[in-house]
C-alpha cells in the first residue's frame, strides 16, 4: 500500500503511551517531551483553523477548475453531505437512545431534551472542549448525575470518544476514493473503518480538527492530502453536525456509568472503610487458618 502506514503508526503510538504509562518516573521526562510537544502541535493547528478560510478558497477553486463535468460534482457533493447528515441522526438518535434505553431502562429522548443546552451549544461552536462546561451542568442539574462521574467521565470522553468524528472520516474517505476512482475492496473499507475510529480518539476539541485527522486516512488509501479540498468547503457545517453527535455520545456514556455505579456512589466512605476493613479480616483469618492447616 502505497504512502505512510498510518494504522501501524497508531499501534507503536499507543504501545509506547502504556510503555510510558507502566514506568512512570523512570519515563517521566519522556511523558513531559510529548505533552509539551501536543500543546505546540495544538497551538499550529489552532493557527492553521484560524488561517484555513484563506487556503480553502483557493483549494476549492483549483479543485472546481479541473473538473469538467460540474454537475455531476455539485450532485455527488450533495449525496456526500445527505449520507453524512443521515449516517449522523441515525447514530444520534436511533443506536446511542437504543444502548442508553438497553443498559438503564429510561426514555432516552427525555434524557435528549435534557442535555438540549449541551446539544445545541455543541452545534454552535463545533467544539466538544468549548462545550465541556454547558455538558457537565446539564448532567447535574437537569439529569442529576453525580459530579464524581460527570467530572471524570465527560474531560476523557470529550478526547477519546468522537463517534460523530469516526463515522465522519470513514464516510469521507470513501466518498473521496470513489470521486478518484479507486476501487475499494472489503480489506480496504475494513482498514478505513479501523483508522478513522483511532485517528478520531485523541483528535482535539477544536472547529474542523477532524479535516486534519482525514489527512492520515487518505495517506492510509495512498492518496495526496490535497484531495481534502474536496469536502472541505461544506466541512465548516458537518463539523457542526458531527460535534453535537459526539457530545450526545459523551453524554449517554456518563449517563450509563452513572446509572451501573448507582450501589457503589451512594455508599459512604465510612462504610467503604468498614467493608475494606472486614475483607482484610476474612483475608489474614484465611491466612492463618492456611498456617495452622499446614502445621
Amino acid at each position: 500500500m502505497d504512502g505512510t502506514n498510518i494504522l501501524g503508526l497508531l499501534i507503536a503510538s499507543v504501545a509506547i503511551g502504556v510503555a510510558i504509562l507502566h514506568l512512570k518516573q523512570e519515563a517521566e521526562a519522556v511523558a513531559e517531551f510529548f505533552k509539551a510537544l501536543m500543546a505546540i502541535m495544538m497551538k499550529i493547528t489552532t493557527w492553521v483553523v484560524w488561517l484555513s478560510p484563506i487556503g480553502v478558497m483557493f483549494l476549492v477553486a483549483h479543485e472546481v477548475i479541473k473538473m469538467e463535468d460540474l454537475d455531476t460534482l455539485v450532485k455527488s457533493m450533495g449525496k456526500y453531505f445527505g449520507t453524512v447528515v443521515v449516517g449522523l441522526a441515525i447514530h444520534g438518535f436511533l443506536v446511542l437512545p437504543t444502548i442508553y434505553f438497553v443498559l438503564t431502562r429510561k426514555n432516552p429522548y427525555t434524557f435528549i431534551g435534557h442535555m438540549s443546552e449541551a446539544i445545541t451549544t455543541a452545534f454552535g461552536t463545533a467544539s466538544s472542549s468549548a462545550t465541556l462546561p454547558v455538558t457537565i451542568r446539564c448532567l447535574e442539574n437537569n439529569v442529576g448525575v453525580d459530579k464524581r462521574i460527570t467530572r471524570f467521565a465527560l474531560p476523557i470522553g470529550s478526547v477519546i470518544n468522537l463517534d460523530g468524528t469516526a463515522l465522519y472520516e470513514a464516510v469521507a474517505a470513501v466518498f473521496i476514493a470513489q470521486m478518484r476512482g479507486v476501487d475499494l475492496n472489503v480489506g480496504k473499507l475494513i482498514v478505513i473503518s479501523i483508522t478513522a475510529t483511532a485517528a478520531a480518539i485523541g483528535a482535539a476539541g477544536i472547529p474542523q480538527a477532524g479535516a486534519v485527522t482525514m489527512i492520515m486516512i487518505l495517506n492510509t488509501l495512498g492518496l495526496p492530502a490535497s484531495d481534502i479540498s474536496l469536502i472541505i468547503g461544506i466541512d465548516w457545517l458537518l463539523d457542526r453536525c458531527r460535534t453535537a453527535v459526539n457530545v450526545m455520545g459523551d453524554s449517554f456514556g456518563a449517563a450509563v456509568v452513572a446509572h451501573r455505579s448507582q450501589k457503589e456512589l451512594t455508599r459512604t466512605p465510612k462504610a467503604r472503610r468498614k467493608s475494606r476493613s472486614v475483607a482484610s479480616s476474612i483475608s489474614l483469618q484465611r491466612q492463618s487458618q492456611i498456617l495452622v492447616d499446614t502445621t
